[in-house]
């Protein structure tokens, strides 16, 4: 069974709703190492469902001698514009996936890096100079920027950091300062692997699921189309699972659907930035009610609960990110 990182859910109705209806997940990965490859990654177990990402890792030090370095985890980028639409539940704090480590069961105080960048540049110091905050979608950035003095704004769009959004509202013409530039995120900390003993790290965080409320793989209830065989090779979809998705319920007479299309994707090739393959990965995937659908890209792939899905590997180097899918069955039916 082939499968891919990561998940979605799956809602009937025509896909022409596309374009207003569809939320861009956000790729997030595991803990990166960024000064030496005399650590290695001794085990990876990583939990991927719609409410959590869970990765517990053991780590140990190669070496005869304590090695010390930095150890960072990206926050995936968030770029501004009138038109994005992302799946992020908190829009207003920086630590918008709710991103927490420990370190043999210990809280990790973290730093928090950030950096906007417009046109390859970076203008950090002109937002900050000016109190603009940097998440592009927060309620204070939005404000910060229609206060700013019309030379400031005049300069900042000059630069390619924001556009004037310009439209009628029923009460005359309006217009709005739109951020387009790109935030750049960070946690880190520094780290100490003393030598003969294994260092425990587990990091918790809440994905971004993006998706859309219509089946975008199949056209008039066909596997058929570009979508399809771009479907095909992210989420490695079979015919028992194409069968399955042709056999559930027709959107109802008001166009209401029993199910919905989410995604979430997993930035596995950060593994390869330790000292060697991973020694022992696991990785399991909860589709989250039993009636849900899911298909991803892996090999042995084996069913361990009502809906729960695992994949083990012995000295493991990721080649590939993880694409998941999920039909989800709508709570509220």
């Amino acid at each position: 069974m082939r499968v891919p990182y990561c998940l979605l859910a799956i809602a009937l109705l025509p896909s022409a709703a596309l374009a207003n209806d569809t939320m861009a997940d956000l790729k997030t990965g595991g803990l990166t190492y960024v000064q030496t490859l005399d650590v290695e990654m001794v085990k990876e177990d990583l939990f991927i469902s719609r409410d959590e990402v869970r990765v517990d890792y053991v780590f140990r030090n190669t070496t005869d001698k304590p090695v010390s370095g930095i150890v960072a985890f990206p926050m995936p980028d968030i770029t501004g514009g009138m038109n994005e639409n992302i799946a992020m539940d908190d829009m207003q704090a920086d630590n918008f996936l709710g991103f927490s480590v420990t370190q043999d069961g210990e809280p990790v105080n973290v730093e928090l890096e950030q950096r906007a960048i417009a046109n390859s540049l970076d203008v950090t110091d002109a937002l900050q100079e000016q109190d603009v905050p940097l998440l592009p979608f927060a309620d204070a950035t939005a404000e910060a920027l229609a206060d700013l003095d019309d030379d400031v704004a005049t300069d900042f769009k000059e630069r390619g950091m924001l556009f004037n959004d310009v439209y009628d509202d029923g009460d005359g013409m309006k217009e709005h300062r739109t951020p387009i530039w790109t935030l750049r995120s960070a946690y880190w900390w520094k780290a100490t692997f003393p030598p003969g003993r294994d260092i425990h790290v587990s990091h918790r965080y809440k994905p971004s699921v993006g998706g859309t409320v219509a089946v975008t793989f199949l056209d008039e209830g066909k596997p058929q189309g570009e979508r399809f065989e771009d479907y095909k090779a992210r989420y490695c979809i079979d015919d028992a699972f194409v069968k399955a998705t042709q056999k559930l319920p027709p959107p109802s007479d008001d166009g209401q659907t029993l199910y919905t299309e989410a995604w979430i994707s997993y930035i596995l090739t950060t593994g390869n930035n330790w000292g060697g393959p991973i020694k022992s990965f696991t990785l399991t995937v909860d589709k989250g009610d039993p009636r849900n659908l899911i298909s991803f890209c892996s090999t042995g792939v084996k069913k361990t609960g009502p809906t729960t899905f695992r994949m083990m590997a012995e000295d493991f180097s990721p080649q590939k990110d993880l694409e998941i899918l999920i039909l989800q069955h709508r709570p509220d039916e």
